[in-house]
């Protein structure tokens, strides 16, 4: 036999034996005790515990309208601020848990109930709940900081966890994108604030960059004049602040196959797309209409042989 069992088994009959005592003391005090007086300590002793009832009850309505006050205060708070809806409901509902939970205890401890006990025993709930949902609480801490941050918001296009969509929800937990295909990706809070967020919409612009490859011989002038022509025809393409410089033609690299020019705009965000495509087009036409080509990979192959 373990020491531990001993000890528990003498716990027990120590219990059992503090039980009897107190059961005969009771017992014995009853048979000498005159009827009228245990009659009035059972007044008083009732009339005692009454008042505790009415003074944890009292409690417990003002405790309880205090919170709904607090609550209708922190939400007042919330909407001054125009906080974010999901931020400021899990706010309000974890308020109202842990006061309600306080309250409970206090009013517990009116009645002349000891609460450590209670208070242990929630402590290691919490603790035991904390462990089982790490990976909830992670989400959960997430979804805090991208609430209060905003990296984006629903209707951003943002690409993030090898996902690219928009976004359509974002709750304390996860949020919804709708890719281009229309699939629906939920990805949790917590991986999502860890990683790298990709923001398309957050600018008022955006760049585009187009890469042209012609071949060698064809005049660097005037492949730069055509591309500057279909830049200069797209009316969507804007001169950006952030840089006025563009837009930018210029010849970019020499390559093994190829001569490639590079060129520059600026676009509104939600212009991007269309202009990048009617732009592609143009230069797909023009480039051969003006005598230049596209070229093809190419390799000089040299045979060295015997005479």
């Amino acid at each position: 036999m373990s020491f531990s069992f001993l000890q528990s088994a003498a716990t027990e009959i120590k219990d059992s034996i503090d039980i009897q005592k107190a059961t005969e003391q009771f017992v014995e005090k009853i048979a000498t005790t005159p009827a009228d007086q245990l009659l009035t300590e059972f007044v008083d002793k009732a009339i005692a515990f009454g008042l505790k009832v009415l003074a944890a009850l009292a409690i417990y309505v003002i405790g309880a309208w205090l919170i709904k006050k607090l609550k209708r205060i922190i939400h007042n708070i919330f909407v001054r601020r125009n906080t974010e809806h999901s931020i400021a409901s899990f706010v309000e509902s974890l308020a109202s848990i842990f006061m309600t939970v306080f309250l409970v205890i206090f009013t517990i401890s009116a009645l002349g109930v000891n609460t450590t006990s209670i208070a242990a025993l929630l402590a290691a709930g919490g603790m035991a709940i904390g462990m089982a949902l790490s990976g909830t609480v992670q989400n959960f801490a997430g979804g805090i900081m991208l609430l209060v941050f905003k990296p984006f918001k629903a209707g951003d296009f943002i690409e993030a966890q090898g996902y690219s969509g928009t976004v359509t929800d974002v709750t304390i937990v996860s949020t919804k994108i709708t890719t281009t295909d229309n699939r629906n990706i939920i990805i949790p809070n917590g991986s999502l604030s860890n990683g790298t967020i990709n923001n398309y919409s957050q600018n008022v612009y955006r760049r585009l960059e187009w890469l042209v490859d012609v071949e060698y011989g064809a005049s660097s002038e005037k492949v730069k004049a055509i591309l500057k022509k279909i830049i200069d025809e797209e009316k969507r393409i804007v001169y950006a602040p952030a840089s006025p410089a563009d837009p930018t033609i210029a010849l970019n690299a020499l390559r093994d196959s190829s001569v490639q020019f590079v060129a520059r705009a600026w676009v509104k965000k939600e212009d991007y797309w269309d202009v990048l495509y009617d732009v592609n087009e143009k230069i797909y036409n023009q480039i051969p209409e003006n005598g230049i080509q596209f070229p093809f990979p190419q390799l000089d192959v040299h045979i060295a042989g015997n005479d």
